[in-house]
């Protein structure tokens, strides 16, 4: 099967010693996992939160949205304003902003000045992760840049495990501004990690706000986005009520449900873990088969809802699902954005962001229109396959176009390498899109 990748000769030679390559995904991997921690834990801490700035829960539930509306700003906002700065150094000062964020949220005496925090905080969400997933690409062969990305993915999903329920367990035992000092002293461990762990990697001369600014107009990129927002529509159509279809359908109390939502977590990190090899394998195929296995998947939570280990198997392929298309639609987008990936990779979480407000609020539509609280798979499994739709629209379209390239070195183009051979600048390419996988 033809690999599309350039000749071996335009690939970059490792810069650091192999054994520290594990090491700096860790550290990548520590930043997504306060990510995770602190975007999922302010929903389980939402009554305490309420009391402790003296709003109702409703009312309190505005802060999740102020997180998400930090995302979508701060993704491209940020990306942009660091076009020309190293990716650690971005890396280093986002990580920063991201424990001031958080510092604040468990300082905050009222709820203004808590909503202007979550924003804060949510601000380098995006860029974290688009900035982290062309450095993950970076450092290792061009054959397993998706595996790499995958890598800083698992972060999220652990956190659903482990980091979400310890947070709100701290929360509620010792008070929510504790959950949030935890997160920052994460944000702190991470920054000390990146510090130590990741190498440099200038950017290149042509780098610039211009350059993002035109990859992003690239209609495939479009066409991603787009993906990302109608499917994962899908997702958190469900997965915004997820709760109280166990509850009033399933008949688990409230409090199984953490455990419930852990096991989501462990079906997410399988479904990480498999998406970067698959990925690395077949792109545009195991973005199809995701997509389609989890509108299944819905469609099939619709009726096993009822029945108690039924109900958890299909939960846990929902979760499985869910993580493995999120690697294959960033590497389509950092690929077709090509020497210029980091917005499209970090618009990508905005992107994320506005499924999940969309999904949560087309969920609510039809319990509120009295179809129950099963309904929101069914609106799931229809955004599923809108999102499908648009994933092979792209494929087609993709059609008899040459191969695109990322850049993930200093800015030089295959054919620059191929001029210049003895020059000694090198760049490392990441995967292009097989031949085979287009369409």
């Amino acid at each position: 099967m033809p690999t599309g990748f350039p000749p071996a000769r335009t690939r970059c030679p490792r810069k650091v010693p192999p054994l520290t390559m594990p090491l700096a995904l860790l550290a990548l991997a520590v930043v997504t996992f306060g990510i995770g921690t602190t975007e999922f834990a302010t929903m389980g801490l939402l009554p305490q939160i309420a009391d402790g700035v003296g709003v109702s829960v409703p009312h309190a539930g505005n802060l999740v949205s102020a997180y998400a509306l930090g995302v979508v700003v701060g993704a491209p906002l940020l990306t942009g304003i660091g076009a020309r700065v190293p990716h650690k150094r971005l890396l280093l000062l986002l990580t920063g902003l991201f424990v001031v964020g958080n510092t604040a949220s468990a300082l905050a005496p009222n709820f203004g000045l808590l909503f202007a925090a979550r924003f804060l905080a949510g601000l380098p969400h995006g860029a974290l992760f688009g900035v982290g997933a062309v450095v993950a690409s970076r450092l290792v062969a061009p054959d397993r840049a998706a595996r790499a990305v995958s890598r800083i993915f698992l972060g999220l999903t652990i956190a659903n495990i482990v980091g979400v329920p310890a947070g709100t367990a701290l929360g509620q035992h010792l008070g929510w501004r504790y959950a949030y000092c935890a997160v920052a002293v994460i944000g702190l461990v991470a920054l000390l990690a990146l510090a130590l762990l990741v190498p440099h990697q200038p950017r290149g001369p042509q780098a610039g706000i211009r350059q993002e600014l035109r990859a992003m107009g690239n209609r495939q990129v479009f066409i991603g986005l787009a993906t990302a927002v109608v499917g994962f529509g899908g997702f958190f159509a469900v997965y915004s009520y997820l709760v109280p279809m166990l509850t009033h359908l399933t008949g688990i109390s409230d409090a199984s449900t953490t455990w419930v939502l852990a096991l989501y977590g462990v079906g997410m990190t399988v479904g990480t873990l498999l998406a970067g090899p698959l990925t690395d394998r077949a792109l545009r195929p195991t973005l199809y088969a995701g997509i389609v296995l989890l509108g299944a998947a819905l469609v099939t939570f619709y009726f096993t809802v009822h029945s108690t280990v039924p109900a958890l198997v299909t939960v846990t392929f929902i979760g499985a699902m869910g993580a493995l298309i999120t690697t294959p639609v960033q590497m389509l987008l950092m690929i077709n954005a090509k020497d210029a990936p980091t917005m499209a990779a970090a618009s990508n979480h905005s992107a994320f962001n506005m499924a999940n407000a969309a999904g949560a609020w087309l969920g609510g539509l039809v319990i509120s229109a009295g179809w129950g609280w099963a309904a929101p798979n069914l609106v799931g499994a229809v955004l599923a396959a809108a999102g499908l739709g648009l994933a092979v629209t792209g494929g087609l379209m993709d059609r008899g176009d040459r191969p695109s390239k990322v850049i993930t070195g200093q800015g030089i183009t295959e054919s620059e390498s191929e001029s210049e051979p003895e020059s000694g600048r090198s760049a490392a390419v990441a995967p292009v899109l097989p031949e085979a996988d287009r369409g």
